[in-house]
């Protein structure tokens, strides 16, 4: 008995690299998965869903007695999106986890980065989550006020880059932040309805990471940076064991830790009166003082 047994999983941007061994390690716990994917490069070029790598993935989860089907939707695409999720319902009848992991980089220095890089890099990741997320909370929504038991499970993508910033990686950066808080809202707005929403900061071994922070993988046994490492996560929080929501863990090799978002830092206050214009710097001073140091941005 696999801990995915019975349900049905979307895993996105499942050709390749973290989404491949995530949709894997679905099936090999029981799940039935559309492996999504679009067959684009690592800077988002060269769409290719018809021949791309998804179908080697089905392939390899039939190979092993799975099942699965391949899908080339646009998951920053509205109704794409929609139809994705509608194409998990309507093969095996019900939707229980979304994992959304699709995206692509193109790095550059804020101060030189264009229109076109920031929207391409901001839609792929952050509207790419966010649209088929929405699309299947309605599916849940109907079932629960249909009277249906649901344990409906979306777990997001975030990164290192989005919680402490990356140096180099502005478009990305903010976009994963914005995931980052994505999972936090749509945890507190969904769980009404039976869904639990989480999300994962991977560090891994992938096309986005490999000669950029990390070289090829070695030739010993054990891979720290191996992205099937991640998957064992993913699998737990997309299952119906998960019994947690609106947390983003870091995870890579065999550790893993929760990481805490904004927090109320130390207040400094004057009472019921407003600050006057040279009062604002020592308070300013004496706040941060009072309050733990943010991580340093990645690459400074």
């Amino acid at each position: 008995m696999g801990s995915c047994d019975g349900r049905v999983a979307i895993v996105t941007g499942a050709g390749r690299g973290l989404g491949r061994a995530h949709a894997l390690a679905f099936a090999a716990e029981g799940a039935r998965v559309v492996v999504n994917d679009l067959g684009v490069g690592r800077e988002g070029q060269g769409a290719d869903a018809a021949e791309g790598p998804a179908h080697e993935v089905v392939a390899a989860i039939e190979e092993l007695g799975g099942e699965a089907i391949v899908d080339g939707a646009d998951v920053a695409d509205w109704d794409q999106a929609e139809a994705l999720v509608a194409r998990a319902v309507d093969t095996w009848g019900r939707l229980d986890t979304l994992v959304c992991n699709a995206g692509f980089l193109r790095d550059r220095m804020l101060a030189n980065m264009s229109e076109e890089e920031w929207d391409s890099v901001t839609r792929v990741h952050l509207k790419g989550h966010f649209a088929p997320a929405r699309h299947a909370i309605a599916h849940w929504r109907e079932r629960s006020k249909a009277g249906a038991e649901v344990a409906g499970r979306v777990v997001m993508t975030s990164s290192g880059a989005g919680l402490m910033g990356s140096i180099g990686q502005g478009n990305y950066a903010a976009a994963k932040a914005g995931i980052a808080l994505l999972v936090v809202q749509a945890a507190a707005e969904w769980g009404r309805y039976g869904v639990l929403v989480n999300g994962v900061a991977p560090d891994a071994r992938t096309r986005m990471t490999e000669g950029v922070f990390y070289g090829e993988a070695p030739e010993e046994s054990w891979d720290e940076k191996d992205p099937a490492n991640v998957s064992p996560l993913m699998v737990w929080l997309g299952s119906a064991a998960c019994d947690v929501t609106g947390r983003v863990f870091e995870a890579t090799g065999g550790q893993l830790n929760v990481c805490d978002g904004w927090q109320h830092g130390s207040v400094i206050s004057v009472g019921e009166r407003r600050f006057a214009v040279d009062e604002v710097g020592d308070a300013v001073h004496r706040s941060i003082s009072g309050s733990p140091d943010p991580a340093p941005v990645f690459g400074t």
